[in-house]
């Protein structure tokens, strides 16, 4: 059964890729919950705003959320969540046909604007971004929310309590023996990624005082996870700090002490002239970020990913839970 239904994947995904190309962005995920403020006001009625979202589970949740807010606050909102590829959401906002898309700044520093320095502190990374956003893109980077989805390096907590390890730094010290880990391919070969950071400990890769080359496993971004978790083969495995298995396979994430690694603040940014011509998108916006934690995106994702419930779903239970809307 497997050739007939990778030929038929085959050709949806180019039956999507048409409708981007020739239509404009499509959504692949779905609604979102009907709602409404607890107050019964309605600050952006008559406002007509499309939502979009990358297709990853956080990106989705993201879209949902604030698709469900605004339109509680009386939008028409026009629901493009879960656009294929990280491209074509990013390229929506750029042409135009769509509005709202919840970002991560060193997306926006690295991957948009192609730059390499390292700017560890998260408010002039952020500020960085949304200054040469507004000027190249007309499009405005809220301020963040209080999660940061960057890489990381996790142990189980066995190990780490084993090891004595609590960062990066720790993980250095150790012996060369149990300096193991496990990577994806993509991540081993960033360059910002797995080779610069050991440079950056003082443990450059493929030396004997260093980490070995058969000390590095690599191997699905998916099952480094579980890997990490059973300490088998590695003792330390690249994560990402908002992912939903860090806390369902109890995972120690360490401390990344030298701040090697860019943030990732999570940023909902908006077309400068949808937020011109509907400013009390910005306080609706900043309602939602303030709430938004790394513990608290573990948990959504967590129960998308492991659970199995719907992003909609999720994003209106937390909503209600959070007495954001009714």
């Amino acid at each position: 059964m497997r050739a007939p239904q990778a030929l038929l994947g085959a050709l949806a995904a180019a039956v999507v890729a048409i409708l981007l190309t020739g239509c404009g962005l499509v959504s692949s995920s779905g609604t979102f919950h009907d709602a409404r403020l607890p107050n019964g006001e309605q600050p952006l009625d008559g406002a007509k705003i499309v939502v979009t979202s990358k297709s990853f589970t956080e990106g989705v949740l993201l879209g949902k959320i604030t698709a469900t807010y605004l339109a509680a606050a009386g939008a028409k909102i026009t629901d493009l969540t879960g656009a294929p590829g990280s491209a074509s959401s990013r390229q929506a906002q750029l042409n135009g046909d769509a509005d709202v898309l919840w970002e991560y700044t060193g997306t926006g520093w690295v991957t948009y604007h192609n730059e390499t320095e390292i700017i560890s502190d998260p408010h002039e990374l952020w500020q960085r971004v949304h200054d040469v956003e507004q000027r190249d893109n007309q499009l405005i980077w809220l301020p963040p929310a209080n999660f940061d989805d960057t890489y990381a390096f996790g142990a189980s907590g066995p190990t780490a309590q084993r090891l004595g390890v609590h960062s990066l730094s720790d993980v250095a010290a150790l012996p060369v023996a149990d300096r193991t880990f496990c990577v994806d391919d993509e991540f081993f070969s960033r360059s910002d990624g797995f080779l610069p950071m050991l440079e950056k400990y003082g443990i450059p890769y493929n030396t004997p005082d260093g980490v070995p080359a058969g000390n590095v496993t690599r191997m699905d971004a998916g099952v480094v996870y579980t890997a990490t978790a059973n300490s088998s083969p590695c003792n330390f495995g690249m994560i990402y700090t908002t992912d939903g298995r860090v806390k369902n396979l109890h995972l120690v994430v360490l401390d990344d002490d030298r701040k090697f690694f860019l943030p990732y603040s999570g940023t909902a940014v908006v077309r400068e002239e949808i937020l011109d011509r509907y400013p009390q998108i910005r306080p609706l916006i900043a309602t939602l970020s303030e709430r938004l934690t790394n513990d608290l995106m573990q948990d959504l994702n967590a129960r998308v990913d492991i659970d199995g419930e719907d992003p909609a779903d999720v994003a209106y239970d937390w909503l209600k839970s959070e007495k954001l809307v009714q």
